[in-house]
């Protein structure tokens, strides 16, 4: 009886070590592999659908006219073309990558009133802690 009990052990002991070993992989992997589980490299360029839905949600918080939503559709599309262009030949410099999205910002803000600015800066703040939050998650 004790020697199949010893058996019984070393295969819990086996199964133990195989679940741990596989959960670690997972949680390794979505980490990216930096202290914190931090996301490494820029974040995936949202889709065609993506970006729509993101101006929409953008027209509905800074009530935007139809005119001002196309053009700022235009935008989105043209900017994360662009970063999309910038990120496939590999990893881009950060700062380029700074005064694209500053460039961009301006060229949005531009197609805004001066209320609408003040919305805007308002709404970039929150849903960048939004996307930092959603990061250390």
């Amino acid at each position: 009886m004790r020697f199949k009990m010893n058996k019984v052990w070393k295969l819990v002991v086996v199964a133990l070590i195989i679940t741990t070993s596989a959960c670690g992989q997972q949680r390794g992997g979505q980490g990216g592999g930096q202290q914190g589980g931090g996301q490494q490299g820029p974040p995936p360029v949202p889709t065609a659908k993506e970006i729509k839905t993101m101006v929409s949600n953008l027209a509905e918080e800074l009530l935007l006219s139809e005119e001002q939503e196309e053009q700022v559709l235009e935008l989105y599309t043209a900017h994360f073309e662009e970063v999309e262009d910038k990120t496939s030949s590999g990893r881009p410099d950060r700062s380029e990558m700074e005064e694209l999205k500053e460039d961009f910002e301006n060229d949005v803000k531009d197609v805004l009133t001066e209320d609408q600015q003040k919305l805007y800066t308002t709404y970039q703040k929150k849903n960048s802690k939004k996307r930092k939050s959603k990061r250390e998650m």
